[in-house]
């Protein structure tokens, strides 16, 4: 019985030492992981920084309107070019030809739903045997 409770000892002893020693690696994989993602973080933010700038850069109104001048032959707006908002016209009504082909083969007549009537309320004549308790 002593050897046996011995074996049982060493046996517990070196178990609880590889887990000992695995949750040491898993936690030195872990440190390391996080290292590798802090520094990937850094370096993310360096670059938002560098596009932030180069993005300032490139819209810098003297910039821009150097190139609108090289690349457009747009002219400064005229006062005869502005309008008042009663002059501009109405917009066309909108042209539904699905409605127009129904209308050419006179099927847009309206049609009636067999055994609807209107305000009438639908009237289900079928219940179960536990609402036919309840009710009585």
């Amino acid at each position: 019985m002593r050897r046996f409770l011995h074996l049982a000892a060493i046996l517990a002893l070196i178990g609880s030492a590889l887990y000992a020693y695995r949750v040491k690696y898993d936690t030195i994989y872990l440190t390391e992981q996080a290292a590798k993602l802090k520094n990937q973080i850094s370096r993310e933010r360096e670059s938002i920084a560098i596009l932030r700038a180069e993005w300032q850069f490139l819209n810098k109104p003297d910039r821009l309107q150097a190139l609108a001048d090289q690349f457009t032959e747009t002219q400064p707006a005229t006062i005869g070019q502005i309008t008042r908002w009663s002059e501009i016209p109405t917009r066309p009504a909108p042209v539904d030809s699905i409605g127009k082909k129904l209308e050419a083969l006179g099927l847009s007549a309206p049609t009636t739903t067999p055994g609807a009537t209107p305000g009438a309320a639908r009237q289900d004549t079928t219940t179960t045997s536990s609402i036919r308790k309840k009710q009585q």
